[in-house]
């Protein structure tokens, strides 16, 4: 019998410690890693788990371009004006709700996304590269949405609406699979081919397309009922079935009119919103998903109008109160979600010239926003060879900034012009009626800053007062920034925490069982 002397088996001992530390430490690991990746969000799973209550009825809202700044500024906008000046605030309709996490919003492209990739991430689960909608990243496989699997497994009934064309990009990704967001008439084909129930907002743009059957038209051949009147969409009811609702007046970019521009009797996205729940909840007793985008608060991000922006944000509110109306009559089978798909322009609370100093009622002072601005009134400019002097009367009238002379006159002192802007605004005259807005390619990199691709003197005047406000750009892009998820209803508290953006699709499949 062989011996084992007391050495040996002290390192055979040990050994066997070692390897039994190395596996704990590598478990431990493991677990770690797996909770790292169930924190921020993952591909290839979802953190959520079927409570067994499905929600009947689903409210997706999109504040394309909207993110933390966007609804603080609204919402201390609102505070201010009531408070003359003061630092109130006033809560929009969705900044209580119980379910409340951040998302990241990169795509397979940049850390500032576009609005086709970031709403594939909502509507499929997966990353993809910016400008394209629904397809995986090799841009041939097409990726099934959260709405068709919700139309084909559960027979729910699906509303598409939204406040810029029913075409761009945040819209089609919930009903339309292309490599490029450019495609608009295909896109439009499959808007037509989808069979979903009710679509409601912008024009589509590839209206402007001449040489093929007109989408709508086609639409209408597959029992679409469509109105592009308001009277029209007064009078759809539910036995009228599919319906396609056109906003009867419309933006030089086919969309509808911004919030502050929009005349009392054109209907708002609240309107288009109740219409669909009449629609939807009449017709579909399995249950309904709608999605609806605030979307013009995108582009006047863009153009950095503060005051078009706090108006469509808060008009955007007032399509989720018609949602909250609805969840008050089916509180157990109504989830609501509100969210941004990115941020645009940079925006900040907050500004070098004024310091620790905010005057957010200086925004009431605006009444017309850049689009319009831009295309009446710069245009007769350049039609009319307007005197400075006289554009500075329309400035007064339109935006409230005055200058030093008729400083009696100003809502505000802080309204005032200095030497310093009053330069800027010559300057940006100047090169208004001489050239106007130009492409980024034939502009120098320091005219790009100052006026991005919109009209030089517009975007001035608008950067004047929103500086003076105490509002802030850093850019005519995408930024990003993480953007809010609110949640409220069946399931809201899966959407607390910090994750990736295409983990809204997982929780919601989860939620509703699809596969």
């Amino acid at each position: 019998m062989q011996k084992i002397s007391t050495l040996s088996l002290s390192k055979k001992i040990l050994a066997c410690t070692l390897a039994i530390a190395m596996i704990f430490s590598i478990a431990i690991l493991f677990t770690m890693s797996s909770m790292t990746s169930a924190a921020v969000g993952n591909n290839n799973s979802t953190t959520a788990e079927n409570t067994g209550n499905i929600p009947k009825y689903i409210f997706f809202f999109v504040g394309d371009g909207m993110s933390y700044v966007q609804i603080q500024a609204a919402s201390y906008y609102l505070g201010s004006v009531k408070s003359d000046y003061g630092t109130e605030s006033t809560d929009l309709s969705f900044m209580s709700f119980p379910g409340t996490g951040s998302a990241t919003t990169y795509d397979l492209t940049s850390f500032a996304p576009d609005s086709a990739s970031t709403a594939t991430a909502f509507a499929t689960g997966h990353k993809t590269w910016s400008g394209t909608i629904n397809m995986d990243s090799t841009l041939t496989i097409p990726l099934e949405t959260i709405t068709e699997k919700l139309k084909k497994q559960l027979n729910y009934g699906i509303g598409i609406i939204s406040s810029v064309n029913l075409d761009h990009a945040t819209p089609a990704a919930f009903y339309a699979h292309q490599p490029s967001r450019s495609n608009t008439y295909e896109i439009g084909l499959e808007l037509a081919a989808s069979n979903f129930d009710y679509f409601a907002g912008g024009q589509l743009q590839s209206t402007r397309i001449d040489d093929k059957q007109p989408i709508l038209e086609i639409a209408a051949e597959k029992g679409y009922k469509v109105h592009t009147t308001y009277a029209g969409a007064a009078s759809l009811k539910p036995s009228d079935g599919k319906a396609i609702l056109i906003a009867e007046n419309i933006d030089s970019g086919l969309a509808m009119n911004y919030s502050l521009d929009a005349a009392s009797e054109e209907w708002s996205l609240a309107d288009y919103t109740a219409k669909g729940i009449e629609m939807l909840s009449a017709n579909h007793q399995n249950g309904f998903f709608m999605m609806v985008e605030g979307g013009k608060i995108d582009w006047s991000g863009h153009a950095n109008d503060a005051a078009a922006n706090i108006y469509d944000v808060l008009a955007f509110d007032e399509a989720i109160k018609e949602a909250l109306k609805f969840y008050e009559k089916n509180p157990d089978d109504t989830l609501i979600i509100v969210t941004g798909d990115h941020e645009t322009g940079g925006m900040t609370i907050g500004f070098a010239g004024t310091d620790y100093d905010t005057f957010l009622s200086n925004i009431s002072e605006q009444k017309v926003t850049y689009e319009v601005f831009s295309n009446t009134h710069v245009k007769g400019y350049k039609e009319d060879k307007t005197a400075f002097a006289d554009v500075l009367e329309d400035v007064k009238e339109l935006f409230g900034l005055v200058t030093a002379a008729d400083a009696g006159s100003a809502a505000h002192p802080t309204l005032v012009l200095s030497n310093y802007e009053l330069v800027m605004l010559q300057d940006a005259y100047t090169r208004t009626m001489a050239i106007g807005a130009s492409s980024k390619a034939n502009m120098t990199q320091a005219e790009y800053v100052l006026y991005g691709t919109y009209d030089p003197l517009t975007v001035t005047i608008t950067h004047i007062l929103n500086n003076k406000s105490g509002i802030g750009w850093t850019s005519y892009s995408h930024t990003g920034v993480p953007v809010p998820v609110f949640a409220k209803g069946d399931g809201s508290e899966l959407f607390n925490g910090y994750y990736h953006q295409e983990q809204i699709f997982y929780k919601l499949a989860a939620l509703t069982g699809v596969k």
